[in-house]
């Protein structure tokens, strides 16, 4: 709030919003003195209408602490009720992966993301341009017998990401499209015409959606990345193998996504190379 308030002012704003914190908290005025340790009058005074009282910066701060609110709002010098400490955990959360098909987690991500640009750096290939056989052969392991409902599951998801009227930039190691090309490394034991297949349907999906979806390939030995998706300029979410670190406040996102623009410009492959590196890949397939 910029504008300078007056004390009468200011004080009309405390009581309401200390009343406004109270019944938030479901808490009577005797229970608030009791938790700062002050007389049931000495609060009841503070809280009149008759005189533009304020608290003492230690009362205050009790108070704030009490009702769960910062003192900046209390005093109107902020719009938002939350303490410093409750805005750090809104900017940072930390949520469990699951070894799973776009989990419901990441697909609530997409969902609020709709209609704005998504950067991802896959941990393998992008999901989003995974053929059916290739889902089966990767989390059929973990699975079970519900890989087949689980797969269809997952292509509903997909096809919906596909026309969400998101554009889709994706950055790749350029040394994952060899080992998959190769059948090695991750993808060792990978059928060859499951790779061909792979690889052709990644091409199709390129030049159908191209440019609503952007692939590159950087080199690992010049720069690096861990696994991660930013949300336009919602949220950025690292990936842990076993948690997503989601980050909600504007510097870090704006950070990552600066990171991710430099994978980009550093490219190896960039957009449109893409089908001729994939076309090279299969004809070295033999």
């Amino acid at each position: 709030m910029d504008k300078i308030i007056d004390k009468r002012t200011r004080a009309t704003l405390f009581r309401a919003r200390v009343g406004e914190a109270l019944a938030e908290a479901g808490m009577s005025q005797s229970a608030l003195a009791r938790a700062v340790g002050v007389s049931r009058s000495t609060l009841s005074q503070l809280l009149r209408s008759e005189a533009p009282r304020l608290p003492g910066a230690q009362l205050l701060g009790d108070l704030a602490g009490a009702l769960g609110v910062s003192a900046d709002w209390l005093l109107g010098l902020s719009d938002r009720p939350e303490r410093a400490a409750q805005l750090a955990r809104a900017a940072l959360s930390i949520t469990q992966a699951e070894r799973a098909l776009i989990d419901d987690q990441i697909f609530a991500w997409h969902r609020e993301a709709a209609g704005y640009k998504i950067r991802h750096v896959p941990a393998t290939l992008p999901d989003m341009l995974k053929t059916p056989e290739m889902l089966h052969w990767e989390y059929a392991p973990h699975l079970g017998k519900t890989t087949a409902q689980a797969i269809g599951a997952a292509q509903d998801r997909l096809d919906w990401m596909r026309g969400s009227g998101s554009d889709y930039e994706i950055a790749m190691p350029l040394d994952e499209m060899q080992a998959f090309a190769s059948g090695t490394g991750y993808y060792a034991g990978l059928p060859e015409a499951l790779r061909r297949e792979q690889l052709g349907w990644m091409a199709e999906l390129h030049r159908q959606f191209y440019p609503q979806l952007r692939i590159c390939l950087f080199d690992q030995r010049r720069m690096f990345s861990a696994p991660v998706t930013v949300f336009g300029p919602l949220l950025a979410v690292l990936y842990l193998g076993s948690s997503y670190l989601a980050f909600r406040d504007r510097e870090r996102v704006q950070a990552i996504t600066g990171h991710f623009d430099g994978l980009v410009r550093a490219a190896s492959v960039g957009e449109r190379e893409w089908p001729e590196h994939i076309a090279g890949l299969l004809r070295g397939m033999g």
